[in-house]
């Protein structure tokens, strides 16, 4: 097994989680099976009670793990399928440690940060490394460790110091380290700057990790004499440089990296079993990278939410609407808008917000109602929805979304003024959504939801979302609720048109509702934007695009097959390295 350990210095956020998906993509690109691990240094046991503020969006997995965002672009760059434990956190070591401490396991040691901390580190990753994440079920071979936070917080020392044992136990030539790092250009001189480069790999190597390959972020491509600075002060070869500055598309952060002689070294350094071929899986990222720059038509999808003000929040959505817009080549631009500044209250306390947000809504060509919790700004959304359903105005609602859309039905086509979700009015005369039964136990709140992987059974042949899925019998998506949409008051909806076209294996749960004669009116409980890839975008969103850009009927009736101009391969699904990449073709937008 070879390990490739991401750090980062200077600042958090600099991207290491989009150069160790890069680097995951271009090994794989190599023709090596490869995994992730994302160690993130705070105390929660996982990403389940963060606000969207605090960490970005929570990400679910199949096991029904809350994990970080950065598993996200692991899964999308490297599409494989990750587990819960493939994101690592200081309070789960130490829950493990405790645990085995009451049992005893220590036979009346003293539990110590050193050895028993950093043992139970590297035993968590050399034991999850080997899980298998592909399809085919083989045996990783190369395992890319992002450390969360920055080199030099109280917090990570003991992931520092674990990786500084390791490096000796698995062997020089399994490990290796990559330090992403900043180097800042002030506007004032225009210079870049390598002084926070050099003083991190100097508190690097003081923890007893050195760098193999330093990565500098920056905004425009690094002069050579920079480079040749970096290299001699923090003594590596200048091939060691490595520099990522800021690109049209992500897409072209693998195909930087690849330019830069990255797989050369790593075949050098790790000894890896690589052929020098033709790489068919970069051919793709660069044919992917080069349409998006093209792209001339736009499309404009509103987002109507609570955590607008931080883009993070809504990671996989924004990816899921990017991947679907690139498959109709458009672009796509996202209208973000807080739900609260439509509601009458903004109206009188703050008008010039409130005509703003309605402008942004009637400009828009399609509208997006994302999950979330609270009852904050929920009267927003469902004006926003109730706008959507009258203006036949392609819709789309998820988790939250589609409970909200069932409020609004409920109360201006059924009349129930007072229709609510318990969830914000416990004492409703018509609950039309409801807490589910078995999802209460006292007071706890993480990991107490509907989380994970579920199967939807399609109940109609005729739903337009059922096409857009392939025509499939039932879907296994995603899932994070605690309330559900009741199945009591089924029947009355339907009398009018508003259909449950997919329900759980005991028809017992709504996942998935439509309206009939709209040009797109869906709403789905479950979050289709966490399965969603580059180049196979996810069914619900893709029909917002496509309805959203006026194709959606074309493609329906050429039997869910796009102009030729749009086509992408039909076996362009995976991003193995065995399929048959070749067959891709983005011809030109002309």
């Amino acid at each position: 097994m070879k390990y490739i350990l991401v750090t980062g210095g200077v600042i958090s956020g600099i991207g290491k989680g989009i150069i160790a998906s890069s680097v995951g993509t271009i090994l794989k690109s190599c023709g090596l099976h490869v995994t992730a691990i994302k160690i993130d240094p705070y105390i929660n046991i996982d990403a389940g009670t963060f606000s969207p503020y605090e960490h970005g969006e929570v990400f679910v997995l199949d096991d029904g793990g809350e994990v970080d965002l950065d598993l996200g672009n692991y899964e999308r760059f490297l599409d494989i399928r990750l587990t819960r434990d493939n994101n690592l956190t200081t309070g789960k070591i130490y829950q493990s440690v405790i645990t085995k401490e009451r049992r005893g396991d220590y036979l009346g040691k003293t539990v110590q940060v050193v050895p028993h901390i950093t043992d139970a580190i590297q035993e968590w990753v050399m034991g999850q490394a080997k899980v298998s994440v592909d399809d085919d079920g083989v045996e990783p071979e190369v395992c890319v460790i992002e450390l969360g936070g920055t080199v030099g917080d109280i917090e990570s020392m003991p992931f520092i110091e674990a990786f500084r044992q390791f490096q000796f136990k698995v062997r020089r030539e399994n490990f290796c380290n990559i330090h992403v790092s900043l180097v800042p250009q002030p506007n004032s001189t225009g210079e870049q700057k390598t002084k926070p480069t050099q003083n991190s790999v100097r508190e690097l190597r003081g923890l007893g990790l050195s760098p193999d390959l330093i990565v500098c972020r920056c905004s425009t491509p690094l002069e050579t004499a920079v480079k040749e600075k970096i290299s001699m002060f923090c003594h590596v070869e200048p091939e060691q440089v490595i520099c990522i500055h800021d690109v049209s598309s992500l897409y072209r952060v693998p195909l930087l990296l690849e330019d830069q002689g990255i797989v050369d070294y790593f075949c050098r350094r790790l000894h890896l079993p690589v052929e020098m071929r033709q790489r068919k899986m970069l051919t793709k990222w660069k044919e992917m990278s080069d349409r998006s720059d093209r792209l001339l038509e736009k499309t404009s999808i509103a987002l109507v939410g609570k955590y607008t003000k931080l883009s993070d929040s809504y990671a996989s959505v924004i990816k899921a609407l990017e991947h679907s817009a690139l498959a109709i080549s458009y672009k796509l631009e996202v209208k973000y808008i807080d739900s609260a500044d439509l509601e009458p209250a903004t109206q009188q306390e703050e008008p010039v917000k409130y005509h703003e947000a309605w402008q942004k809504l009637c400009s828009s060509d399609g509208v997006l109602v994302p999950g979330g919790f609270g009852v904050r700004g929920t009267e927003g959304k469902i004006q926003a929805i109730n706008w959507a359903r009258k203006q036949k105005k392609p819709f789309l609602g998820v988790c939250l979304g589609m409970q909200l859309a069932v409020c609004e039905f409920a109360r201006n086509v059924l009349g129930w003024k007072d229709a609510n979700s318990t969830e914000f009015d416990p004492e409703t005369k018509h609950p039309v959504v409801i807490e589910m039964p078995e999802h209460n136990p006292g007071g706890q709140k993480g990991g107490t939801m509907r989380l994970g992987k579920r199967r939807t059974m399609f109940k109609s042949t005729s739903s337009v979302i059922r096409k857009l899925y392939g025509d499939a019998e039932y879907v296994d998506e995603r899932h994070r609720h605690r309330f559900e949409v009741n199945p009591e008051l089924k029947h009355h909806f339907e009398e009018r048109g508003f259909r449950f076209v997919g329900e759980d294996l005991e028809g017992e749960r709504m996942e998935i509702i439509e309206l009939e004669d709209h040009s797109y009116f869906v709403g789905v409980q479950y979050h289709p934007e966490f399965t969603s890839r580059p180049i196979k975008p996810s069914p619900p969103y893709f029909g917002l695009l496509l309805a959203a850009s006026g194709k959606l009927q074309n493609y329906l009736q050429k039997g869910c097959r796009l102009s030729p101009r749009d086509t992408y391969s039909d076996r362009s699904g995976s991003s193995s390295p065995d399929s048959e990449i070749s067959e891709i073709k983005f011809p030109s937008v002309s």
